[in-house]
């Protein structure tokens, strides 16, 4: 395809309906209820399709489907969504603000071109905020707790496994945010999490990842595990460093 033309023929993963689910209203908030009785509270479930795009086009970018400097018009990735333009460019601009594309003037988006120096930057950054995080719940953090989060390093493990690169994303970040919530700093994992989130999406020279080396980096997240567990240390830091350095080989 050639550079600049917005791509038709993307295809993501999921498809939603435009039209939001039935708000059900108990009886008691329309005002029927007992006399002596409290009023139940307001019940009101909302459907966030744009919550749903924004999900499924993170899970293209990091899958590959949507094509670094390639650009995608929000009216056609909307008709693929079976919605409106309007949610899918509510999501394209979050991702726009945390850098995954740029917004081209009555044209669309065009995914951003990533290279290694940029993921090398990212990496250091991560290793900086999470290596000292890391070696410090290593010694202070009872070895069930982190027992505790085998099934999300297994989770990965299976992801890598099908070589699902979009479930793998979402599912080594969730690993990494369960190990430094032990940390007790709310902002730390929310910037810890976007570092990552960043870190995901592929480089312009190489958008798909093996899954001999998702295998890989998800086996790391088991050693590191028997590593906190030990009390190790100096494994500890050697394993989040590398796992850091080679998170999108």
């Amino acid at each position: 395809m050639e550079q600049g033309r917005v791509r038709e023929d993307v295809r993501l993963p999921y498809a939603y309906e435009a039209t939001p689910p039935e708000v059900r209203v108990p009886e008691q908030a329309r005002g029927e209820h007992t006399h002596g009785e409290p009023a139940a509270p307001r019940v009101v479930q909302r459907h966030s399709v744009r919550g749903q795009v924004l999900d499924a086009l993170r899970a293209a970018l990091v899958g590959g489907e949507l094509v670094p400097g390639q650009v995608y018009s929000a009216p056609a990735l909307g008709a693929r969504f079976g919605v409106s333009a309007t949610p899918v460019r509510e999501a394209m601009q979050q991702l726009a603000s945390e850098g995954a594309v740029e917004v081209v003037p009555n044209r669309g988006f065009r995914v951003s071109e990533r290279g290694p120096r940029e993921l090398a930057e990212l990496a250091e950054v991560r290793a900086l905020i999470e290596v000292p995080v890391m070696l410090r719940l290593a010694r202070t953090v009872p070895a069930g707790s982190w027992c505790a989060l085998r099934p999300l390093a297994d989770a990965t493990v299976a992801a890598a496994a099908v070589g699902d690169r979009a479930s793998y994303a979402e599912c080594d970040r969730a690993f990494h945010r369960a190990v430094l919530a032990l940390a007790g700093n709310e902002q730390l994992v929310a910037v810890a999490d976007d570092l990552h989130r960043r870190s995901q999406w592929p480089l312009v020279s190489n958008p798909a990842t093996r899954r001999a080396d998702l295998l890989a980096d998800a086996s790391e997240h088991t050693a590191l595990l028997d590593a906190l567990v030990a009390r190790d240390l100096t494994v500890v830091q050697s394993l989040v460093r590398e796992h850091f350095t080679g998170a999108d080989r």
